[in-house]
């Protein structure tokens, strides 16, 4: 008869500590979560419901260029690029840009998300009125992806130096406006 032995915290040889094991998973895993986020191939399904209340759906932009950002009100670089970010949707948007701030901040800080995004003049949602599954967990911030006109992927920011400035807008997004 085969003998089963149950393996518990005490049980563990010291070389395989659940410690050593999460850290195994988060290197091995982590990266492989996000490289299923193909530049090239069609972005992952965006849906949300924005601040002013009107629904926003990746699918229906359709024939523009997207900046999709994700951030938070606590997280100082997120809201250390965005001016960059507005300055540049300003000078872009006549030309088929759309951006989209999806705050991961908590729904009891909405008037927080709310006053920061005041000085902004491209539309914000909440993380937790929205459906970015494809995206991935997101557990670090500042985030951002780009989607081309015709709905594929041209940045993916889980690699790479996060952080948006003029010049790295201009270098990645303004190629794709001229683009029809």
């Amino acid at each position: 008869m085969p003998m089963h032995k149950h393996l518990d915290a005490d049980s563990i040889p010291p070389m395989m500590s659940p410690r050593i094991l999460l850290a195994l998973f988060l290197t091995m895993a982590l990266p492989c979560a996000a490289a299923t986020l193909h530049e090239g191939k069609p972005a992952p399904a965006l849906e949300a419901v924005l601040l002013d209340g009107q629904s926003f759906s990746l699918a229906a932009q359709s024939g523009k260029v997207v900046v999709i950002n994700f951030w938070a009100t606590w997280c100082a670089p997120c809201r250390a690029e965005m001016p960059a970010l507005d300055a540049f949707y300003r000078k872009h948007r006549d030309e088929g840009l759309v951006v989209l701030a999806v705050s991961l901040d908590e729904p009891d800080k909405e008037a927080k998300v709310r006053e920061v995004m005041k000085a902004f003049g491209f539309p914000a949602a909440l993380g937790p009125r929205s459906d970015f599954k494809g995206y991935m967990r997101i557990w670090r911030l500042p985030l951002t992806f780009v989607v081309d006109r015709s709905g594929i992927l041209r940045k993916n920011d889980w690699y790479g130096d996060p952080g948006l400035d003029e010049a790295l807008l201009e270098s990645t997004v303004a190629p794709l406006l001229r683009a029809r």
